[in-house]
């Protein structure tokens, strides 16, 4: 079993909801990163995603877009980002780590290359943004072949055949992208978030997590109680961005505000609970 799967069936037995910071690696320098990694599990982060600087990122709203290029002005490329993890490894075993980015970079790197590198780097799984999972075979089966799990994404408009070939191909979990849009998008609505969801479960047995429009501990709280996973990016990496000229002193508001999400989601989660208790 791998270690996304350990993760989400531990936080299925205690009856809580699955905590996903993304942050950019290497920004805003890469002498941080692992700093900032550590930073976010201690505030209780479940799993990391991390992202890989890419001078194109197209899926991403304008704050993500500037920590790619923060990232970038040091020159961090892809192989700079699996050394990274596996210096976040000498002292965590146990957090999962997804890599987030872009296709290109893993097509420059080469496929076997990267596939191999990641899992002795420590990497759990692999997120492209940009890769159609009907397109993916070969590094589908690269991933395969490292016990890597392949995540894709699911939006508003996935017909139930594509929840159907996404669910089909997918390992660990399912990322839904709550909002029509890119990520730091407005308005997120959680009762049209939670019919989809059952929509997508109908079909799909693995965890399924909810990114875009995830602003404060309020909304993560909301979402905690319709998801299995909350996860978390332009919040995170706009609060980066924040002290930005002060590398040093970004790791503890980071880990004060993982904290209050993750008090504000199992606070949820009871109240739902026992709600749904009273209820029977």
């Amino acid at each position: 079993m791998s270690r996304i799967a350990e993760c989400f069936e531990a936080l299925r037995a205690q009856g809580r909801t699955a905590l996903v910071p993304y942050i950019t690696a290497g920004d805003p320098e890469p002498g941080v990163t692992v700093e900032l990694m550590h930073a976010l599990v201690e505030g209780g982060a479940d799993l990391i995603e991390l992202g890989v600087p890419f001078s194109d990122p197209m899926a991403d709203g304008p704050v993500i877009q500037a920590a790619c290029e923060r990232a970038l002005q040091h020159h961090v490329g892809l192989r700079q980002v699996l050394d990274l993890v596996g210096a976040f490894r000498k002292r965590d075993a146990r957090t999962p780590v997804v890599l987030m980015g872009y296709l290109n970079p893993l097509e420059a790197m080469g496929y076997g290359a990267f596939a191999s590198a990641a899992r002795a780097a420590g990497v759990d799984g692999v997120l492209i943004v940009d890769l159609p999972p009907e397109e993916g075979g070969e590094l589908l089966r690269l991933l395969d072949e490292e016990a890597l799990d392949p995540i894709f994404l699911l939006s508003p408009t996935s017909t139930e055949a594509r929840i159907d070939g996404v669910c089909a191909r997918a390992r660990g979990y399912v990322y839904y992208v709550s909002l029509k849009g890119v990520t730091g998008a407005d308005t997120l609505n959680v009762s049209q978030v939670a019919e989809r969801l059952g929509l997508i479960r109908a079909r799909c047995t693995l965890p399924v997590g909810v990114g875009f429009g995830i602003k404060d501990a309020s909304t993560a709280a909301q979402v905690a109680q319709v998801a299995d996973a909350v996860i978390v990016g332009s919040a995170v990496v706009r609060l980066v961005e924040t002290h930005a000229d002060q590398p040093q002193s970004i790791a503890e508001p980071l880990r004060a505000l993982m904290q209050s999400m993750r008090e504000a989601m199992d606070g949820a989660v009871q109240a739902s609970d026992l709600l749904g208790e009273s209820n029977r």
